[in-house]
């Protein structure tokens, strides 16, 4: 079975990147190679122009760090907070007492987090302060690139604005890179700068944030845009044949999403659509929407 297919992506430092699809399109697993927490069979990744090599953890762990949906099981629960802080300070950058000491305060005081925090358990912290703490302990390792895999899906709404406003702030701030995962719209939209639509493993649609929705050229992104209720709009029947992903044990030929694409022909029955340049997206679909 394939969890992801050959996918080619350029993040450009400074540069938030969506990734947005279904459960079960292969965002998080595509997250999870990306930190090493799962090996790609094929392909390869670069940082920089170099392959990212774990054979050196702590190089490996000082370029990207992940930052988990949930905030508080993603934090050791028999752990105090600062013991939690310590850990990257040690094993990444060797640190001695005082030195940590004075890094955690450091990081505490950009993320807003009181310091009187530190000798407490997560079970203690709302969702929204741990969510803090998860991004203050990706801070202590010093990467640059940070893998957001949907960080405020768990979060209250109000609650949402705020982690969104502290991560743009560090990005600001650090010259930092993300990679932000998330299955709503809005809240991708309202962060990226560039939006990469994922179907049945495959990037069917990448575009520039404030076009891929308004004006989108894969009908399966105007599926999803159809789909996410939106304050003040009657909820709606998005078109389309069918609703269910396809079988990853029995994959169909052709394009993956024809089977629920109104526009698909008998040429999406037997080649699969490669990815090209259409109005300013990428997207790969033998009939875009707008052609």
């Amino acid at each position: 079975m394939r969890a992801v297919h050959p996918v080619t992506l350029d993040v450009a430092h400074g540069e938030t990147l969506g990734i947005v699809g279904e459960s079960g399109c292969g965002k998080s697993t595509l997250a999870r190679m990306l930190v090493g927490l799962l090996d790609p069979t094929t392909g390869s990744i670069e940082i920089e122009g170099a392959p990212l090599d774990k054979a050196d953890p702590a190089a490996f762990g000082r370029r990207i760090q992940y930052v988990f949906q949930d905030p508080i099981s993603s934090l050791n629960p028999r752990k105090t907070i600062r013991q939690i802080m310590e850990a990257p300070l040690k094993r990444l950058h060797r640190m001695d007492a005082p030195r940590r000491a004075a890094r955690i305060a450091e990081i505490f005081d950009t993320v807003a987090l009181r310091h009187e925090f530190l000798d407490r358990y997560p079970h203690e912290f709302s969702g929204g302060q741990a969510q803090r703490i998860g991004i203050a302990r990706a801070l202590a390792a010093e990467a640059r690139i940070l893998i957001l895999d949907e960080p405020v899906s768990a979060l209250d709404v109000s609650v949402q604005a705020q982690v969104l406003n502290l991560l743009a702030d560090l990005k600001a701030q650090l010259g930092l890179t993300y990679l932000f995962i998330s299955h709503d719209l809005a809240v991708v939209e309202a962060v990226s700068d560039r939006i990469a639509v994922l179907y049945f493993g495959s990037v069917v649609e990448l575009g520039r944030a404030e076009e891929i929705f308004r004006a989108p050229r894969h009908p399966y992104t105007r599926l999803l845009a159809d789909s996410a209720p939106v304050v003040g709009r009657p909820l709606s029947a998005p078109e389309a044949r069918e609703s269910e992903l396809p079988d990853p044990l029995n994959p169909p030929r052709g394009c993956a999403f024809r089977a629920r694409c109104p526009l698909a022909s008998d040429r999406c029955a037997h080649e699969v659509p490669k990815l090209r340049q259409v109005g300013g997206h990428a997207v790969a679909c033998h009939h875009p929407i707008g052609t």
